[in-house]
């Protein structure tokens, strides 16, 4: 059903397909040809079926849009500019210049109307997954009878490209397994991309395809006829128990004589000349960035929206009458607002695996620190990529989630992701993205590579997605080198806004997932050992949240003396630490032992508190089982790391084999001290 008739939707083509080319060209950089050859699609959707309000943009139970295909960023620019949104001009000619809020692909929290920061092709579509996830797990939550205050589509556009990307099939075969019949994607099937036509590279059946998944497939439909695709989009909504992939058949740089329908109106400007041969054919008789009042009027969507918003106010607001509590509880996590006992619920986590002491797997200490958090953060909606058993990230307050045949979900919140972590990842993000729940995954830490691209979207979004990493080091044993994590806890520090903790036993994980839960501007990692790890012994557990801390001092073993070094170390090689820090004390050589659980977090910290932990003048050996390039920048004298592939062998073989053991971390400190020689005589 249509929200607004449209008096001229040629007119409202083509004033995209102008402000398309005429931003690209100001700009001198862009992607014209997506905008121009989408433009009608773009029509269909945003006059007669999105529901959205421009004047509140965070409206709870808006339709969500995603550009997948976000290369094509003058096509949402132009959309939301003319719908109403607070995108004034000026920044339509400011296109992809400094501290615009048009940057050169989407980004959410710098333009309003923007849902995901798109751009990797095939995450788009991805994010669009957990969008329709979050909606259906929502609408199962909290829907009660007549009362449906979670009632909306997801809508994403995607080209090429974005099917071309394995994440899509990942995400696409999880889509139709969970039956989100309320996601509709529309196909901008033009057959250009980058290097020329597609059809010598790009051979598949793209709708045999998507029927395989379990997808509706619509069309193809001429993409240039508003009608046509608005009666697939009618289509699409119809559906019960499947998402739908309308597959519009375009011409990329519609409108354009000499680009349409070629690779070169793909990524570069028109050209001035080109730019007029292009208005005259399309009759578009207005300077650049000029839009006539009666086209602005056809697309204004303020007034439908705000009637939208208002309508869905009063059904929230009877629901509310009848369902008070659940009412305040959607409101709540929905504004990310965590519950009032978590501050409690944390500091008796963190208490209680101080208290017993337990010698666990850190893996198992996630677990057991879940169990609390899940009782009580009921938007933690946790999932594995096929390791469940190994990640242990189930816990008793989150049973399996599952769809029924008739497509509704059972309300469990742990997810089978299967063995797509890229898919989960992304699709952990979209789920934060559309809010209500805190999505947390879990993965062996080497398979964090199959992630990255989605973890560092999570970290450039700024959004609350945790990951939980186990096996993380050589300690993992036979399995060798193909899953033995070496370069992967640094790498994943040198991304920026993203937190990756190491925890060394029961009460740092806990601290860990309290950092995690709490922080609703970054992503968080939790790399986790398969290995039992004995608790150390703590004077202080408020320290631990800073992300390194004094865990031992001479004087805490018997010594009676002032440090001469500082062993730093985490996760597993804690305990090495505290071994090695006692048999130097045994022969007189007083060492400190810090605790270094978050790199990151610690880094942020005062100049006056790093500096009690790692005081000026004392040698500093770093010992973690991975590379040592991020280590030297805490001015160590020496690291005992790996910069090689791991072996298979038991671990403890390992460990002896690749240094990892007191006598070797005694020997070190003893050369950086000047009290014993390299091996070869030197000091």
């Amino acid at each position: 059903m249509a929200i607004s008739a449209a008096s001229n939707t040629s007119l409202m083509a083509n004033a995209i397909r102008a402000l398309a080319m005429d931003a690209v060209q100001q700009a001198n950089s862009g992607h014209p040809g997506a905008p121009m050859g989408m433009a009608d699609i773009a029509v269909a959707l945003w006059s007669r079926h999105l529901r959205h309000n421009p004047t509140n943009p965070q409206w709870a139970d808006r339709d969500r849009f995603v550009l997948s295909n976000g290369h094509g960023s003058m096509l949402i620019y132009a959309l939301l500019h003319l719908s109403g949104y607070d995108l004034p001009m000026a920044e339509l000619k400011n296109f992809r210049q400094l501290h615009s809020k048009t940057p050169g692909h989407p980004e959410v929290g710098i333009t309003p109307g923007v849902e995901t920061t798109t751009g990797p092709l095939g995450q788009g579509i991805t994010n669009a997954v957990g969008l329709a996830l979050a909606e259906k797990m929502l609408a199962k939550e909290f829907n009660i009878d007549a009362h449906k205050i979670v009632d909306h589509h997801t809508y994403v556009f995607l080209g090429d490209g974005c099917l071309m990307e394995g994440i899509s099939h990942e995400a696409a075969s999880l889509a139709g397994a969970w039956k989100l019949n309320k996601l509709i994607a529309i196909y901008d099937d033009n057959g250009i991309s980058i290097d020329g036509q597609v059809a010598p590279w790009f051979a598949d059946n793209t709708a045999q395809r998507f029927d395989a998944y379990g997808w509706n497939v619509v069309g193809p439909v001429d993409g240039h006829d508003v009608d046509a695709v608005d009666a697939a989009i009618a289509k699409a909504k119809l559906s019960t128990d499947k998402p739908t992939l309308v597959i519009a058949k375009t011409h990329i740089g519609k409108g354009s004589p000499n680009r349409a329908n070629t690779a070169k109106a793909h990524g570069e400007p028109l050209g001035a000349e080109e730019i007029k041969l292009t208005r005259e054919s399309i009759g578009w008789a207005h300077e650049p960035f000029v839009i006539p009042q009666e086209v602005y009027a056809d697309w204004d969507a303020k007034a439908a929206g705000a009637k939208l918003e208002a309508a869905w106010d009063e059904r929230f607001d009877a629901y509310a009458a009848a369902h008070p509590e659940l009412a305040a509880e959607f409101q709540r996590r929905m504004a990310g607002v965590l519950p009032a006992n978590f501050a409690q619920t944390a500091v008796d986590a963190v208490v209680a695996a101080h208290t017993k002491g337990e010698t666990v797997a850190s893996r198992k200490a996630s677990q057991i620190a879940l169990e609390a958090f899940t009782a009580a953060v009921p938007e933690l909606l946790g999932g594995s990529a096929d390791l469940t058993g190994s990640n242990l990230t189930n816990t008793k307050s989150t049973p399996a989630f599952r769809v029924e045949a008739d497509g509704s979900a059972n309300g469990g919140r742990h997810i089978n992701y299967g063995v797509r972590e890229f898919g989960m990842a992304a699709i952990m993000n979209g789920v934060a993205l559309h809010g209500g729940y805190i999505p947390y995954g879990g993965t062996f830490l080497t398979f964090s590579d199959y992630s990255r691209n989605a973890i560092r979207m999570a970290a450039l979004m700024k959004q609350r997605v945790i990951h939980v990493f186990t096996h993380d080091s050589i300690g993992l044993g036979e399995d060798g080198p193909t899953h033995q994590s070496i370069e992967q806890v640094a790498s994943l520090r040198l991304i920026p806004g993203l937190d990756v903790w190491r925890p060394a036993d029961t009460a740092e994980t806990a601290v860990a997932w309290t950092m995690a839960i709490g922080n609703a501007t970054r992503p968080s990692v939790l790399a986790l050992s398969r290995q039992n790890l004995p608790y150390a012994p703590k004077k202080s557990l408020d320290e631990i949240s800073k992300g390194g801390y004094v865990l031992s001092e001479p004087a805490d073993i018997g010594l009676k003396k002032k440090a001469r070094a500082v062993l730093i170390a985490t996760g597993s090689e804690v305990q090495l630490a505290l071994h090695a820090q006692g048999l130097l004390a045994a022969q007189g050589i007083a060492v400190r032992v810090v605790s270094m659980p978050s790199t990151n977090v610690f880094d942020r910290q005062d100049g006056k508190y790093k500096s009690s932990v790692l005081p000026a003048g004392l040698p500093r050996i770093a010992i973690e089982m991975g590379v040592t390039d991020g280590w030297w920048k805490y001015g160590c004298a020496a690291v005992v790391g790996i910069d090689s592939y791991g072996e298979s062998a038991p671990a403890p073989v390992l460990f002896k084999h690749f240094g990892f053991t007191p006598e070797n971390v005694v020997d070190t400190v003893k050369v950086a001290i000047g009290e014993a020689r390299l091996k070869g005589g030197k000091r």
